[in-house]
């Protein structure tokens, strides 16, 4: 936790007054004493320093903070991810990390190859998935919390939806094996928003790949190994970022 995190609700007066994970953190790991100072900052908000207040440094742990915000987040990023839904636990873990890396929309989709009981799984509620992005927040030391758009229907969603996205974006990338061209190739002379989609364990079936491709997406291949859907998503974004910087 590399920045300390709260609503918007949470703050009265300038001051926070802080009895969970966060507490703990402060006492147990940063070990920090009254007049100390963190980083903080509000979701979806500034970010700044804090100045600890008192400490109960006994179970249950009680942190009080006065907050000054001041600071604006670093700029959003200009990568969004489409993801076929993965099973729960996978899922979790993308979420935590894409969001440290930086993306600012993540559109889950139903595909061919994703189990339907995938759909019933508690993460897919907004108070059960929003941790984790909370989670790679304070990893990364950022505020703003991705957009989660769900789509359970594949073809209305290839069809309608995702032509009107793309005027959006400079590019639409889908990973796909058999793919002729590299990433570097498909990136070559962009410059705007990218969105990249990444399919389910065993892949997009050709009736996806298909509709993908004629809602403008181009594909990409990132060698000859194929990858985890965890892994993948974090290699795949990792590599356009160092594009975008280079």
């Amino acid at each position: 936790m590399n920045i300390i995190l709260f609503e918007k609700d949470e703050l009265a007066d300038s001051t926070i007054l802080l009895s969970d994970h966060r507490a703990k953190h402060i006492v147990k790991v940063l070990q920090s004493l009254e007049g100390d100072t963190l980083r903080v900052g509000m979701l979806d908000g500034k970010t700044g320093e804090a100045t600890v207040v008192s400490v109960k440094r006994k179970y249950p742990f009680v942190v009080e903070l006065y907050v000054n915000l001041n600071d604006q987040p670093i700029p959003p990023p200009a990568i969004d991810l489409l993801l076929a839904l993965p099973r729960p636990i996978m899922l979790k873990r993308i979420l935590s990390q894409v969001t440290a890396l930086g993306v600012e929309a993540i559109y889950l989709l139903n595909a061919n190859r994703v189990e339907k009981s995938f759909w019933e799984a508690g993460i897919l509620e907004e108070k059960e998935y929003r941790p984790h992005l909370i989670h790679g927040l304070e990893q990364a030391v950022d505020t703003r919390l991705p957009h989660i758009q769900i789509h359970r229907r594949f073809r209305p969603f290839a069809e309608d939806v995702l032509p009107e996205l793309a005027s959006q974006y400079t590019k639409l990338l889908l990973a796909h094996p058999s793919a002729t061209e590299n990433l570097s190739g498909c990136l070559a002379g962009s410059n705007g928003r990218i969105l990249y989609a990444v399919g389910p364990e065993g892949g997009w079936v050709d009736f996806e790949v298909a509709k993908l491709l004629s809602a403008g997406m181009q594909p990409f291949s990132m060698g000859n190994r194929i990858l985890k859907v965890d892994t993948a998503v974090v290699a795949i974004h990792s590599r356009i970022c160092q594009e975008m910087e280079n």
